[in-house]
C-alpha cells in the first residue's frame, strides 16, 4: 500500500482546502483555505519546503511544511501531519525522510516540531527521531458567565489612582507609533516570561506588524494596555480575540513589563480584556495557553475559576553540521 503513495510539492489552489481542513481537524483552532494561503503568502521567502502525500486517487493523505525562523538563524520549524485514518501505514515516515532530505543540503543547526499533548502518536513518532521536550504550555478555559469581575473594580481604581492609565489599542487609534510601543511590550514581557528562557516572538518591529497587527484576529480593542500616566512607559498588556469559526474567545497573551511586576497589573489588564470579550465580542468562554512554567500566571487564571485543558508540547532537535 505504501507503495502507491507518493509525494509531490504543492499546488496552493488545489491542495490548501484539504491542508485547511486536516489543520482544523488537529489543532484547537480552526484554519480555511485562505487563511492557508495567507499564512503561505507571508512566509513565502522563508518556506523549506512543502510537500503533500498523495494516493493513487488523487487524495491528499498528509502534508508537511518547513520555514526558517526569522527569529534564530540556523533553525527550522515545521508541520507534519497524516490523516488519523491512515495512520501506522508508512505515510508520515515518508514525508518526514524527504523532509531531512531537504534539511541535509542547508546549515539547519535546529529543528522544531508542534505538538498537540492528546496526540500521543504524534508525539511517540517524533521522539522516536531524536526529538525531545523542550517546552510544555497547557491549554485553560474559563466560564465567563461564573466569573465575577466587580471583585476585581476596588483595586483596579487603586492602580488608577497609583498614576496607571487603562486603555486599548482601538483608543489609541492602532497608529504606527502605537504599534511600536505595543510591540516593544510585548517583545520584552514574553522574552522574560518563566519558561520562555529569554527567546524572542518576533525579529523586529517589522515583522511583528505583518503577523500581529495586519492579521484577521487582530482587534485593536481586544488589546488592552496599561500606561504610566507620569512616565508614559507602557507596563502591561492582554490581547483578546475570537478566532473565525469559534465559539469562545482566545487571549492570546497577557504580560508585564519586568520592572512592574508584583504590583497586579496582570490581573488589571486580563480583568479588562476579559470584559470585553464577554460584553463586546458576545461569547460565553474564554481560552488561553501558558507556558507549564509560568507559575505566576496559571495561578492568576486559576482565581479566577479556569480550568485545565489539554495543550501542547514543543519539541526539539539539534543538527550535527560536522
Amino acid at each position: 500500500m505504501i507503495n502507491s503513495i507518493r509525494l509531490r510539492p504543492v499546488e496552493p489552489q488545489k491542495d490548501f482546502g484539504a491542508i485547511a481542513s486536516l489543520l482544523s481537524s488537529q489543532e484547537e483552532e480552526p484554519s480555511s483555505a485562505s487563511a492557508v494561503r495567507a499564512d503561505y503568502d507571508t512566509h513565502l521567502e522563508t518556506l523549506v519546503g512543502l510537500m503533500v502525500a498523495m494516493d493513487e486517487r488523487g487524495e491528499l493523505l498528509g502534508f508537511y511544511w518547513a520555514w526558517h525562523s526569522l527569529v534564530e538563524s540556523g533553525q527550522v520549524s515545521f508541520h507534519l501531519l497524516v490523516r488519523p485514518d491512515r495512520r501506522k501505514q508508512g505515510i508520515g515516515r515518508l514525508l518526514y525522510e524527504d523532509l531531512t532530505q531537504i534539511l541535509s543540503r542547508t546549515q539547519v543547526k535546529k529543528v522544531r516540531v508542534n505538538m498537540c499533548e492528546p496526540c500521543a502518536e504524534g508525539l511517540e513518532f517524533s521522539l522516536r527521531r531524536g526529538f525531545y521536550i523542550q517546552r510544555h504550555q497547557i491549554g485553560m478555559e474559563l466560564d465567563l458567565q461564573a466569573f465575577d469581575d466587580r471583585l476585581y473594580d476596588t483595586f483596579l481604581e487603586h492602580l488608577k489612582s497609583d498614576g496607571f492609565r487603562f486603555t486599548s489599542m482601538a483608543e489609541l487609534c492602532n497608529t504606527p507609533e502605537a504599534q511600536r510601543r505595543l510591540y516593544v511590550l510585548n517583545d520584552s514581557a514574553s522574552a522574560s516570561t518563566p519558561g520562555q528562557e529569554g527567546e524572542h516572538a518576533w525579529a523586529t518591529f517589522e515583522d511583528f506588524q505583518k503577523s500581529v497587527c495586519q492579521s484577521d484576529w487582530y482587534i485593536p480593542a481586544g488589546q488592552i494596555v496599561a500606561i504610566e500616566s507620569l512616565s508614559g512607559e507602557w507596563v502591561a498588556m492582554s490581547a483578546i480575540t475570537r478566532m473565525q469559526g469559534r465559539e469562545y474567545a482566545y487571549n492570546l497573551f497577557t504580560g508585564v513589563d519586568l520592572a512592574y511586576r508584583g504590583r497586579k497589573l496582570g490581573q488589571a489588564v486580563k480583568v479588562l480584556a476579559l470584559r470585553y470579550a464577554r460584553e463586546v465580542i458576545k461569547v460565553g468562554f474564554v481560552r488561553t495557553h501558558h507556558n507549564a512554567q509560568n507559575l505566576p500566571m496559571i495561578a492568576i487564571d486559576r482565581k479566577f475559576g479556569y480550568r485545565q485543558l489539554p495543550g501542547t508540547f514543543l519539541l526539539e532537535k539539534m543538527i550535527d553540521l560536522n
